[in-house]
């Protein structure tokens, strides 16, 4: 007891130095150990065996997040597919690996993803975007591409993949850092955008009123009744969520120390009047996971409403969405796709709802979608699609104002642009800033 004790205050002695060292106020590490065990046995489990990064590259992407990170001790598990993270000894988390199902961390009592039956991906040589097979490469475009991977990388941007796919087809592709065509690579909050074309399904298919209440049943006695989904969609529910990324804050509680990141985020109070104000909320896209997996019907049903209505239509062919401990998708974040397969769901929005022979929502909901909402600080965002236009000025200047995008956390990139018929795919690990608009622009002017 007394040897425990004093390993304890070592820790806490060494945690305190490192915040110092770091710049960290003492506060702000103390309540990391949680968070840094949680991110690293997620994200490295994620790495290894869903991107099938080697070990080393899963760490060295891990640790860009933040100092405290390189001070983890972590166990690889090859045989078992699990990874265990250890932080001074202040706390320890495992995540683990099933197939077609991708990681999450364990919790206590919390089983819900092994009972699961899940489906091997149904692979095909068709033409794209039915198939994988790709037609021969525009090949100026594609030198641009591989002009345009190779200067991001020597400033230190690590672009993995860009994709051009115009009038239908994928006419150009460039790859890097470990990435191929068939690597499903990390969007975090793309995973959003798919989100609300699987709610748009259960639209399409009479099951959802979009302008209705979610139909939570903690939100029916307080102001949170006046909610409508497509608030929720819109970001501008009024919830009050922090979307901070410190330790503590709401983001980085849900996603790495909370078994059910909607049960987290259902005891948010109403902070804002429904419509008013646009609040970016990780929180709010796993509400609408978990309207999905209510209407759908629980745990085997959520998966399987997903496989056939979404994950099999859009013909996906190296993707993997991934949820939480308590079998619900994680919508905010956890979709790991290829280049192609992002580049799916963009032809799907160009279609209007239509891919390989199949309607998956109406028309007029991309039109719905793609519309400015009607907050009065951030206008410029649909369907939990970011819009060029909708501000008083453009997102991306020298893009056409009809363009929009998917977007997620180390500069993920789907743009749709109707106009020009044209989808760009950028996928990476980019810290600090990325020139979208330069590169997106450079791309458009030499179709």
């Amino acid at each position: 007891m007394k040897k425990s004790l004093i390993g304890l205050i070592g820790a806490v002695a060494v945690l305190l130095g490192l915040a110092s060292y770091a710049g960290f106020s003492p506060a702000y590490l103390l309540s990391a150990p949680g968070v840094a065990t949680g991110i690293g046995s997620k994200l490295l489990c994620s790495a290894r065996y869903v991107s099938g990064f080697s070990e080393h590259q899963s760490f060295d992407d891990l640790v860009q997040y933040s100092g405290i990170l390189q001070e983890l001790t972590v166990e690889f598990d090859s045989n078992e597919k699990t990874v265990t993270t250890s932080l001074f000894g202040l706390s320890e988390k495992t995540a683990n690996y099933l197939p077609n199902i991708g990681c999450a961390i364990d919790y206590s009592g919390y089983s819900q993803r092994t009972s699961i039956l899940t489906q091997a991906p149904q692979l095909s040589d068709a033409p794209w975007p039915l198939g994988d097979t790709v037609g021969v490469a525009d090949g100026r475009m594609e030198k641009l591409l591989q002009r345009l991977l190779s200067a991001d990388n020597e400033l230190g941007l690590n672009t993995r993949a860009l994709l051009v796919a115009h009038r239908g087809s994928v006419i150009a592709e460039a790859y890097g850092q470990g990435a191929d065509a068939t690597t499903p690579l990390l969007g975090w909050s793309m995973a959003k955008s798919l989100t609300s074309i699987m709610l748009a399904n259960l639209e399409y298919r009479g099951l959802l009123d979009l302008n209705g209440a979610p139909g939570f049943a903690q939100w029916q006695l307080d102001q949170r009744s006046q909610i409508r989904i497509s608030d929720m969609l819109t970001m501008t529910d009024g919830l009050a969520f922090s979307e901070e990324y410190n330790p503590g804050d709401d983001a980085t509680a849900m996603l790495f120390t909370e078994p059910s990141s909607s049960d987290f985020v259902m005891q948010k109070a109403m902070l804002h009047e429904p419509g008013t104000h646009f609040n970016y909320s990780s929180g709010t896209a796993n509400l609408l996971s978990r309207i999905y997996f209510e209407r759908a019907g629980g745990y085997q049903e959520n998966y399987d409403g997903y496989m056939e209505s979404i994950h099999r239509p859009l013909a996906f062919q190296n993707a993997i969405f991934e949820v939480d401990a308590s079998g619900v998708y994680m919508g905010s974040s956890y979709l790991f796709a290829s280049a192609r397969d992002w580049a799916r769901i963009g032809q799907l929005m160009l279609n209007g709802g239509v891919i390989n022979a199949q309607r998956i929502m109406s028309e007029d909901w991309v039109v719905r979608a793609t519309t400015a909402n009607t907050s009065a600080n951030q206008k410029a965002y649909g369907y939990q699609w970011w819009l060029n236009s909708g501000n008083e000025d453009l997102r991306w200047p020298d893009i056409s104002e009809d363009a929009y995008s998917a977007q997620g956390n180390r500069h993920q990139y789907l743009m749709v642009i109707p106009s020009l018929d044209l989808l760009i795919v950028r996928l990476g690990w980019t810290a600090g800033g990325y020139p979208v608009n330069e590169r997106f622009s450079e791309i458009i002017s030499n179709l």
